[in-house]
């Protein structure tokens, strides 16, 4: 394979030679240049083709987020987008909307330039290289081509187990990660109006989910927060696990209460805790994988298979990166595969007072 392109994109002197070095290190990719401003970078993305661009977040004049913008709008096909994001509110916020409008991921930085921040840059940066550098550039979510209607493995046995839920759902569970905040809204717009709490683990880093939050809430106009300790989740609320850290779900008084903690993980928010409780304390859960890299969400869908409760996956083909649905698929604990808006109106259903298992076992794959 040929060395992938990159453009980098930095107001800082500083940033520029040390990504170029991160980047280069890898040897499957080059970088072919540099741009210090966003005005620059829609002109570098035009004249030089990039497969990849790392675009900071916050410049001066020209942000990341509209030198995005026209790159995506006036290329095709677009080039990979990773944004460099610092941990200020603004920087945060347009990260968010970065991601929501097309960007693949981002590496968070602080503004201080200090060593342990440029070794956290350069391990996080170039596992996310690693990945790209070995994909097309994905297609935009409205495009993405659907799923086929049932998966089989190379033995014939099915790879989907179907269950639905014995009775009406009480606690809707969600593990996300890479390409999350682009297909979110769609989501839980079709997810409404939902008869129960839902709570999402989405892997971010602190101070994201804050932003992601207030984007999903004005986008869908529903009741989407980010999660604090012992937070009630009324039916219809949506919350949004806290980044950096882990959530569970507790009985109270009045139904459920999210609790916040700490766990043994690789990625935070862990979906595979937030699955092993609901499996512990709802009568009728289910647990929803959508897109992202890694197998999170598995191992928690396990306890909810256990429960005989439904483990709906996003179709791989409908995901920023597969990983995640794929997973859960290949280990026999999915119970169906839907682009997202079908797993929003079956969740609908599934949590409406009206649903009965008689009725939704003759629609079952």
């Amino acid at each position: 394979m040929n060395a992938r392109r990159v453009l980098v994109v930095d107001d800082s002197t500083f940033m520029r030679i040390a990504l170029r070095r991160i980047i280069e290190s890898e040897g499957a990719m080059t970088v072919v240049g540099e741009a210090r401003n966003g005005r620059e970078a829609v002109t570098l993305a035009r004249d030089l083709k990039p497969d990849i661009i790392t675009m900071d977040v916050e410049m001066p004049e020209f942000d990341g987020l509209e030198a995005m913008k026209q790159i995506i709008a006036a290329n095709r096909p677009a080039p990979i987008m990773i944004m460099v994001s610092g941990h200020t509110q603004s920087g945060t916020e347009a990260t968010i909307k970065a991601l929501s409008l097309g960007a693949v991921d981002f590496v968070s930085k602080s503004s201080s330039f200090a060593a342990e921040d440029l070794g956290h840059v350069d391990s996080e940066l170039k596992e996310k290289l690693r990945y790209w550098a070995n994909q097309p550039a994905p297609l935009p979510p409205r495009v993405r081509v659907q799923p086929a209607t049932a998966l089989q493995s190379t033995d014939t046995k099915p790879l989907l187990q179907p269950r639905t839920p014995r009775g009406q759902v009480d606690l809707v569970v969600v593990a996300v990660s890479t390409g999350g905040p682009q297909m979110l809204g769609s989501f839980l717009a079709n997810a409404a109006p939902l008869g129960a709490p839902m709570v999402i683990a989405q892997h971010m880093p602190p101070k994201f989910t804050t932003s992601l939050a207030s984007l999903l809430a004005n986008e869908t106009r529903l009741n989407v927060r980010e999660g604090t300790h012992r937070m009630a989740l009324p039916p219809g609320s949506v919350t949004i696990i806290p980044g950096g850290g882990d959530g569970i779900v507790a009985r109270s008084a009045a139904g459920f209460e999210l609790r916040l903690t700490t766990h043994d993980a690789l990625v935070h928010p862990c979906g595979d805790l937030l699955f092993e409780t609901a499996a512990m304390v709802a009568r009728h859960p289910v647990g929803v994988i959508l897109t992202g890299m890694g197998s999170d969400g598995t191992k928690g869908a396990l306890q909810l298979l256990r429960r005989r409760s439904p483990v709906l996956v996003q179709a791989p083909k409908t995901c920023v990166v597969s990983g995640m649905p794929t997973a859960a698929i290949e280990a026999g604990v999915a119970s169906e595969a839907l682009p997202p808006d079908g797993i929003g109106q079956r969740l609908v259903l599934w949590t409406g007072a009206g649903y009965t298992p008689k009725t939704e076992l003759a629609e079952t794959l």
